[in-house]
């Protein structure tokens, strides 16, 4: 696997190279256990990431990723971060401006950004387990009180703020919400545990509201054990937007 190590800020970010280029690029926005540093990455230290960044590799994908200042829940300073990173690539690389995303949990914050502010620069979005609101996700975790108080805690020094201006300052910076882009998306939930099967429900009334409006977004429900097809899938997805460079 051929990749480069870099620094933008003071972050480091890496670059993937297939060994055959298809000529398209795939931004990679992580969920809170992503991390890069100088030498390697969690998308190529967890042996599943690592799966789905080699299936992509083989069908031509250059990806890149940045450390994003680690749990950073969407912020401001992260989501300009990954613009620049998204100019620098585009600029040092023979790439199509149009890219693809792929972002898990808390990275679908930045990416439902970015398709706000970087339409014309999006090809299409794929989704895990995505939180698609920072201030429904906290009212959910309200009765986990451990949990709350350390995600609290995160999302305030990720957006520089004390504990107590956080929920004030939500309410005033309204989310963008995914339906606004119209640009195509693939939600996969993966089932793993109780507390996906209770945020399932949650999507399942949102995605309806999406099915009516006939917007092009599509969710996924997988079990664990049938994983290992979805980058088969994911491939698929990208290759049916890739018809108009």
């Amino acid at each position: 696997m051929e990749n480069r190590n870099f620094q933008l800020d003071t972050e480091w970010n890496m670059i993937h190279y297939p060994p055959q280029p298809n000529g398209f690029g795939v931004l990679i926005i992580g969920d809170d256990r992503h991390y890069v540093n100088k030498t390697n990455s969690f998308w190529t230290q967890n042996e599943g990431k690592k799966q789905l960044v080699q299936s992509l590799l083989e069908k031509g994908y250059t990806i890149f990723y940045s450390n994003l200042y680690g749990k950073n829940w969407g912020s401001s300073e992260a989501c300009n971060l990954a613009k620049r990173l998204y100019e620098f690539i585009i600029r040092t690389e023979i790439l199509n401006q149009k890219i693809h995303i792929i972002a898990e949990g808390m990275g679908a914050l930045i990416a439902i950004k970015l398709m706000n502010e970087m339409k014309g620069s999006i090809r299409s979005i794929v989704l895990f387990n995505p939180i698609l609101s920072l201030i429904e996700h906290l009212e959910r975790e309200k009765e986990h009180k451990f949990f709350f108080k350390k995600l609290c805690n995160e999302i305030s020094i990720a957006f520089h703020l004390d504990e107590d201006e956080l929920f004030s300052f939500l309410q005033k910076n309204k989310d963008f919400k995914l339906e606004e882009a119209d640009l195509p998306v693939k939600i996969f939930h993966i089932l793993h545990d109780g507390k996906s099967y209770y945020q399932s429900n949650s999507l399942k009334k949102t995605s309806a509201n999406w099915e009516k409006r006939k917007l092009p977004i599509f969710v996924s429900y997988v079990l664990p054990e049938k994983r290992s097809a979805i980058p088969k899938q994911i491939i698929l997805f990208f290759q049916e937007y890739e018809k108009a460079l």
